[in-house]
């Protein structure tokens, strides 16, 4: 298999592995509306870095970098959603 290929698949994989990371947020979400509360401040910082990825593979010369726009987007939805409901 050739090399661009293969970082073509393996940047695929690891937008799935992290969009089910931040889907992962909602057990946390569900807590939180329940009043049991946990720390906001892991998934603020994660919604911030997400948000600087999104930018990174939009701005990203010469094409945008679809996989991390895909893998970032529900971080940064789930991420500010569990901070919003932990406070």
């Amino acid at each position: 298999m050739e090399n661009g290929k293969l970082f073509n698949i393996l940047g695929w994989v690891a937008t799935a592995t992290a969009i089910g990371m931040y889907v992962s947020y909602i057990p946390q979400i569900s807590d939180n509306l329940t009043g049991h509360k946990g720390n906001p401040l892991q998934p603020l910082v994660a919604a911030i870095n997400c948000l600087l990825w999104m930018i990174y593979g939009f701005f990203k010369k010469p094409k945008r970098d679809y996989p991390i726009l895909l893998a970032n987007l529900p971080g940064i939805i789930f991420g500010l959603i569990a901070f919003a409901t932990a406070l």
